[in-house]
């Protein structure tokens, strides 16, 4: 008797969830988007239960879809670091490694970064997403999430891969035209660029002279917000403003003069880069070698 459920199905699926449709995942199995829906329909008949709720446009699971795909998932990771564990080599990085960063450090930063790693470990498949929100650091959904800042869950390996901090700018032009701020108070009479990302603080800025000294919040204002950051940057390097932003997405800037540091006595809190991965995953010799690697590329990046 056919078992209803193969390993080959759960790949699949996972897959297709991924994606987000069918036609999304007929392009990346590199299938016709009706073989993609004949096999979902085939895999459903076996199961006997509805896993997708199809529309004309977008895709959503049904209740017994989450499960599958969570515990698809699991599987998936598990027969990944089995055949590794299993291997001939195991010294030597094979198999998948799923990798999720935010938009702006994963365009710039990871996916130059993974295709470097896979140069070097060819055995490794890479699958790289990038999102605005991490996603919840207890889902097996990726195996290194690279984000910014602790994360508060300790049931996941966080490592440290480069230092960050966040630098209050704006153009030249800006501050010639409004007056540059000598005081956090002065913050308040400025137009600012604001970025809404994830659970971050929205129209506050927290600001602390030195690193010892006492901290003190300020409310800003200001007719520009995106969830972009580089629009944001492109917005203040067109003189709409100031901008509190990463430094390694406005070093550049900074280093040519496009952008001034404004109130460089004070400091934000640390936004220090942190690869995170669950702990199941750490005897995995593709996640070991990729945290490893990135450690060292970006040890330039928090110099």
């Amino acid at each position: 008797m056919e078992p209803r459920l193969q390993a080959a199905d759960l790949g699949f699926f996972s897959a297709l969830a991924m994606a987000g449709s069918l036609s999304a995942a007929a392009r990346e199995l590199r299938i016709t988007t009706a073989a993609v829906s004949k096999r979902l329909s085939h895999m459903e008949s076996r199961l006997g239960v509805p896993l997708v709720n199809r529309t004309t446009r977008r895709m959503s699971l049904t209740v017994e879809g989450e499960t599958t795909l969570r515990h698809a998932r699991s599987i998936l990771a598990e027969m990944a670091d089995l055949e590794q564990q299993l291997g001939a080599s195991r010294s030597t990085p094979s198999g998948l490694l799923r990798v999720n960063a935010t938009l702006g450090f994963g365009r710039s930063h990871i996916g130059p970064l993974i295709s470097r790693f896979v140069r070097q470990y060819p055995q490794v498949d890479a699958q790289l997403q990038l999102s605005v929100d991490p996603p919840a650091l207890t889902d097996d959904a990726f195996d290194v999430c690279i984000r910014f800042g602790p994360p508060p869950d300790t049931r996941v390996i966080a490592r440290k891969i480069a230092s960050n901090q966040r630098l209050l700018c704006a153009s030249p032009a800006y501050l010639q035209a409004h007056g540059e701020p000598k005081t956090p108070a002065e913050l308040t009479r400025h137009n600012f660029i604001s970025i809404r990302q994830g659970g971050e603080a929205y129209g506050v800025v927290k600001l602390t002279r030195g690193k010892q000294g006492s901290s003190e919040a300020i409310k800003t204002r200001g007719n520009l917000t995106t969830n972009d950051g580089s629009i944001a940057v492109q917005w203040a390097l067109d003189g709409h403003g100031l901008l509190l932003r990463a430094e390694w997405d406005i070093r550049q800037h900074l280093a040519s003069g496009q952008l001034v540091q404004v109130l460089p006595q004070h400091h934000t809190p640390d936004a220090d880069i942190y690869a995170v991965y669950p702990a199941q995953h750490k005897s995995a010799a593709r996640v070991r070698a990729f945290v490893d690697f990135a450690a060292e590329a970006f040890t330039p990046l928090g110099a």
